[in-house]
Protein backbone atom coordinates (compact mmCIF):
# COMPACT_ATOMS: atom_id res chain seq x y z
CA UNK A 1 0.00 0.00 0.00
CA UNK A 2 1.59 3.70 -0.99
CA UNK A 3 0.20 6.64 1.46
CA UNK A 4 0.28 9.90 0.78
CA UNK A 5 2.72 12.44 1.74
CA UNK A 6 -0.32 13.96 3.77
CA UNK A 7 -2.23 11.60 6.30
CA UNK A 8 -3.47 11.36 9.04
CA UNK A 9 -2.74 9.73 12.88
CA UNK A 10 -5.64 7.86 15.51
CA UNK A 11 -4.81 7.81 18.80
CA UNK A 12 -6.75 5.80 20.71
CA UNK A 13 -5.81 5.89 24.63
CA UNK A 14 -7.28 3.47 27.01
CA UNK A 15 -6.33 0.83 29.86
CA UNK A 16 -4.72 -1.87 29.59
CA UNK A 17 -7.73 -3.81 31.95
CA UNK A 18 -10.32 -2.88 29.39
CA UNK A 19 -11.81 -5.51 27.89
CA UNK A 20 -14.67 -5.73 24.90
CA UNK A 21 -16.54 -9.16 25.22
CA UNK A 22 -14.02 -10.39 27.82
CA UNK A 23 -11.00 -9.96 25.44
CA UNK A 24 -8.63 -7.14 25.44
CA UNK A 25 -9.76 -3.67 24.02
CA UNK A 26 -6.61 -3.16 22.68
CA UNK A 27 -6.14 -6.53 20.77
CA UNK A 28 -9.66 -6.21 19.23
CA UNK A 29 -8.76 -2.47 17.87
CA UNK A 30 -6.07 -3.76 16.39
CA UNK A 31 -7.32 -6.93 14.79
CA UNK A 32 -10.36 -4.27 13.24
CA UNK A 33 -8.10 -2.69 11.86
CA UNK A 34 -6.15 -5.04 9.98
CA UNK A 35 -8.83 -6.53 8.88
CA UNK A 36 -10.13 -3.22 7.33
CA UNK A 37 -6.39 -3.36 5.57
CA UNK A 38 -5.15 -0.17 7.75
CA UNK A 39 -1.32 0.38 7.05
CA UNK A 40 -0.76 -0.61 10.74
CA UNK A 41 -1.57 -0.25 14.17
CA UNK A 42 1.05 -0.07 17.05
CA UNK A 43 0.47 -0.28 20.83
CA UNK A 44 2.58 1.56 23.14
CA UNK A 45 1.87 0.65 27.18
CA UNK A 46 2.64 3.83 29.53
CA UNK A 47 4.37 3.38 32.29
CA UNK A 48 2.64 6.21 34.63
CA UNK A 49 -0.62 8.32 33.45
CA UNK A 50 -4.21 9.62 34.74
CA UNK A 51 -7.22 10.06 32.67
CA UNK A 52 -10.61 11.12 33.49
CA UNK A 53 -11.10 9.80 36.76
CA UNK A 54 -7.98 11.36 37.96
CA UNK A 55 -6.44 7.94 39.35
CA UNK A 56 -2.74 7.68 38.46
CA UNK A 57 -1.78 4.41 37.20
CA UNK A 58 1.83 3.72 37.27
CA UNK A 59 4.23 0.71 36.92
CA UNK A 60 6.43 1.52 39.95
CA UNK A 61 7.33 -1.29 41.75
CA UNK A 62 5.66 -0.18 45.14
CA UNK A 63 2.44 0.86 43.42
CA UNK A 64 1.90 -2.00 40.97
CA UNK A 65 -1.05 -1.08 38.46
CA UNK A 66 -3.10 -3.97 36.44
CA UNK A 67 -4.58 -0.79 34.26
CA UNK A 68 -1.70 0.96 33.22
CA UNK A 69 -1.81 3.53 30.18
CA UNK A 70 -2.44 1.91 26.99
CA UNK A 71 -1.83 3.81 23.34
CA UNK A 72 -2.68 2.56 20.27
CA UNK A 73 -1.77 4.64 17.22
CA UNK A 74 -2.80 4.08 13.66
CA UNK A 75 -1.45 6.12 10.61
CA UNK A 76 -3.62 5.94 7.35
CA UNK A 77 -5.26 8.06 4.64
CA UNK A 78 -7.78 10.29 5.74
CA UNK A 79 -10.29 8.41 4.20
CA UNK A 80 -9.41 5.05 5.24
CA UNK A 81 -9.25 6.76 9.46
CA UNK A 82 -12.72 8.27 8.47
CA UNK A 83 -14.02 4.95 8.07
CA UNK A 84 -12.55 3.29 10.84
CA UNK A 85 -14.16 5.42 13.55
CA UNK A 86 -17.73 3.88 13.96
CA UNK A 87 -15.53 0.49 14.38
CA UNK A 88 -13.81 2.15 17.41
CA UNK A 89 -17.34 3.85 18.68
CA UNK A 90 -18.58 0.26 18.84
CA UNK A 91 -15.95 -1.40 20.64
CA UNK A 92 -15.10 1.35 23.27
CA UNK A 93 -17.06 2.44 26.46
CA UNK A 94 -14.56 4.94 27.84
CA UNK A 95 -10.94 6.57 26.96
CA UNK A 96 -9.80 9.35 24.45
CA UNK A 97 -9.46 9.04 20.65
CA UNK A 98 -7.70 12.07 19.08
CA UNK A 99 -6.71 12.49 15.34
CA UNK A 100 -4.06 14.63 13.56
CA UNK A 101 -2.80 14.97 9.97
CA UNK A 102 0.44 14.16 9.78
CA UNK A 103 3.30 13.98 7.25
CA UNK A 104 4.55 10.70 6.12
CA UNK A 105 8.50 11.08 5.59
CA UNK A 106 8.46 6.83 4.49
CA UNK A 107 6.72 3.52 4.53
CA UNK A 108 8.70 0.92 3.22
CA UNK A 109 6.56 -2.21 2.99
CA UNK A 110 7.98 -5.37 1.34
CA UNK A 111 11.67 -3.49 1.19
CA UNK A 112 10.01 -0.78 -1.07
CA UNK A 113 11.99 2.47 -1.43
CA UNK A 114 9.76 5.12 -0.42
CA UNK A 115 6.14 6.66 -0.30
CA UNK A 116 6.17 9.96 0.28
CA UNK A 117 8.42 12.40 1.46
CA UNK A 118 9.25 16.06 1.41
CA UNK A 119 9.74 18.12 -1.54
Amino acid sequence: MKLPSEAELIRVFIGESDKHEGRPLYELIVEAARRRGMAGATVLRGTLGFGAHSRIHTAKILRLSEDLPIVIEIVDKPDRIEAFLPDLDGLMKEGLITLEKVQVIAYRPNGAKSSGGRS
